[in-house]
């Protein structure tokens, strides 16, 4: 959630410009005009801390749990330039290695063997070393949000981005790319870096280079067939985007944010439909849980959204009914969810969806089956939490929440606790 391109709210803790939690969503991280923290999300605690005169932190992309950041500068006075990476060593507390570019640095995406630097029109991909040798150069419609998502799995390596149209998503295995040389693209490193042995970064062997260097008579050609689909995911364009942990299933949503699709990877199928509300929204983010058997949704409404992603996880309901929300229309099963106006998901549903050949496509919807509120509306990045049923939100006011749902019932969100991390002095 980068905040420095965004109109502030009143709600906004002063100074914050990013907030945005690591790839296990065990921890986040949140730019300041002065420089940046690390907290723990569960319990919440300060982890680290850079704070200085020396200027402001647009983005900060964690490694996990590592020392090693991707920090882009920002805000009115940017710590470093706005189109440069630093590969920072919060250990050290200097940077290890820096990516220069032409253009505005909007996003930046880290995996173990992979970085991939995200600009307005264009996504670079790196193998991902003290030395980093640029794999692939792709094209992009206007992204300038920043659009991009990794897997974390160690097996699949896959990435997705925007298309070169409006509304299509580029799936990407990354392990199917091949060096090539940079063009326009200079690297600058750390003489001290380079000498570091205890660096996690690994570098390509030397049967790679030797191979490369036979072939380095193309520059602008990979060394093997990649691998890349596109799916049309909407007809406006893409304003939010997510993978689950292993890169099989991916999530998109428009800029007019009512419906949130959910594709395999794969085969680029339609899995799930799911509608968020019926007036637009800003979407700020989609996550996975761990299993992949449900998404949880933010956006601008100040309300967070849970869905269910797989039949498995529906049992029958013996509850009393709740009240009905806004767009829902829904008679609770006593015996098997699909014959009641429940999608055969356990999402809320329409019970006239058995009309819904006939019937405009809303009376088809799946609705989520869960729901938390947000006391000010803030703009907030949401995740499944680490204890079983519980979502963490961190919003830009400076508050995390913790929030537990009932998998069975559904409903409105338990808020266990509230912290405020970022405080107005």
């Amino acid at each position: 959630m980068n905040l420095s391109r965004t109109s502030l709210s009143i709600n906004d803790a002063p100074g914050l410009l990013y907030a945005g939690f690591n790839q296990d969503y065990g921890c986040f991280a949140v730019g300041l005009d002065n420089g940046f923290r690390i907290y723990n999300c569960d319990p919440l605690i300060e982890q680290a801390r850079d704070e200085s005169n020396e200027g402001g932190i647009a983005q900060v992309e964690m490694l996990y749990r590592t020392n090693y950041l991707a920090l882009v500068g920002g805000g009115r006075n940017p710590r470093y330039p706005p189109n440069k990476v630093i590969i920072y060593d919060s250990m050290k507390g200097k940077p290890v290695l820096e990516l220069e570019y032409k253009n505005e640095v909007k996003n930046v995406k880290l995996r173990r063997d992979r970085l991939t630097v995200v600009l307005r029109n264009k996504v670079f991909v790196y193998q991902f070393s003290l030395l980093p040798q640029l794999l692939h150069t792709f094209e992009t419609c206007d992204n300038e949000k920043g659009l991009a998502a990794v897997s974390t799995s160690l097996e699949q390596a896959i990435l997705i981005i925007p298309g070169k149209q409006k509304g299509h998503l580029q799936i990407i295995d990354l392990n199917s790319l091949g060096y090539y040389i940079s063009v326009g693209e200079s690297i600058v490193s750390e003489t001290a870096s380079l000498n570091n042995t205890s660096s996690p970064f690994a570098l390509p062997n030397n049967n790679t280079h030797s191979s490369n260097n036979n072939n380095s008579s193309n520059s602008n050609t990979t060394r093997r067939s990649m691998n890349v689909s596109i799916i049309a995911a909407h007809s406006g364009k893409l304003s939010c985007i997510a993978l689950n942990q292993d890169g099989t299933r991916c999530a998109t949503t428009s800029d007019k944010g009512t419906l949130i699709r959910v594709f395999s990877t794969s085969t680029g199928t339609l899995l799930n439909e799911l509608r968020r509300g019926m007036d637009r929204a800003e979407i700020y983010s989609i996550a996975f849980n761990l299993d992949s058997t449900r998404l949880c949704v933010s956006s601008d409404k100040g309300t967070i959204h849970i869905f269910n992603l797989d039949p498995t996880v529906v049992t029958h309901m013996d509850h009393k009914p709740r009240g009905p929300m806004y767009g829902e229309v829904v008679v609770y099963p006593a015996q098997s969810p699909s014959n009641y106006g429940l999608t055969t998901s356990g999402n809320r549903g329409s019970s006239l969806s058995f009309m819904k050949d006939i019937l405009p496509k809303y009376f088809s919807s799946e609705w989520s089956f869960a729901h938390a509120k947000i006391a000010t509306e803030s703009r907030c990045l949401v995740a499944f939490g680490n204890q079983k049923n519980s979502i963490t939100v961190i919003c830009a006011d400076g508050g995390c929440y913790k929030f537990y749902f009932d998998p069975r019932k559904g409903g409105e969100c338990t808020k266990e606790s509230f912290v405020r991390f970022l405080k107005r002095e």
